[in-house]
């Protein structure tokens, strides 16, 4: 007899980072339940990466939910009026979204609570990243401690477990990782500001990260550029 697999929910925003995550999840045998958030987010095309790669790697469920971050403001990346840098600069960046995790992790937490799983991964990673507050370990150890008290099954005895597996790995290394698991990273969107057909522009700081990162891993890059 087969034993049953626990389902997990995974953050997929259909970008490299996310991809790896969802075929480690699978890799541990956990039943994936993919999430997508359309946020208001100017790069549109991961959304349409992350159904190829929910569908590719064979996520028991792909879901789409909706919140708007654009209403909220503040982040090149749902403002089209602040120009996305091209160029490296020093502080968190423009592109950053605020409280962006601690909403979609919320989201995950709340469909995780209603479908009775207890595992939520997300691709969040402290080393190779643009600075983002909230990707650092200490949020991902907060939002843990918060899903204990904030949700009925946590008053209950539920135990929920945050993993982030990416957290210390360089993108080199997310690459490896990945491509052992069989992810085909062309399928993927990392550009911030790609066009509507996903070409990635080769000059933000995800596109010249995710480019680093390949040539490191000593893997040839299946990005498609503008």
């Amino acid at each position: 007899m087969k034993p049953v697999k626990r389902p997990a929910v995974v953050l997929l925003s259909g970008g490299l980072d996310s991809a790896t995550v969802l075929a480690i999840a699978r890799g541990q045998q956990f039943t994936t339940l993919a999430l997508s958030v359309n946020y208001g987010q100017r790069h549109r095309a991961e959304l349409d990466a992350a159904q190829r790669v929910a569908t590719a790697l064979g996520a028991h469920e792909h879901r789409i939910m909706s919140v708007d971050l654009a209403g909220i403001g503040g982040s090149a990346l749902t403002d089209e009026r602040l120009a996305v840098p091209e160029s490296p600069s020093s502080g968190i960046p423009i592109t950053y979204v605020p409280a962006r995790n601690t909403l979609l992790l919320a989201l995950a937490l709340g469909w995780a609570e209603a479908a009775g799983a207890v595992d939520i991964f997300v691709g969040v990673n402290a080393i190779d990243y643009s600075g983002y507050p909230d990707c650092r370990p200490q949020f991902i150890a907060a939002f843990e401690s918060l899903a204990q008290l904030a949700t009925k099954a946590g008053a209950e005895g539920t135990r929920y477990k945050i993993h982030a597996p990416l957290i210390h790995l360089s993108k080199a290394e997310i690459i490896r990782t990945g491509s052992e698991l069989g992810v085909d990273y062309a399928m993927t969107v990392s550009c911030y500001q790609a066009s509507a057909e996903g070409l990635a522009c080769g000059r933000c700081d995800s596109c010249r990260l995710r480019a680093l990162g390949f040539a490191e891993a000593g893997i040839p890059d299946p990005t498609r550029y503008a």
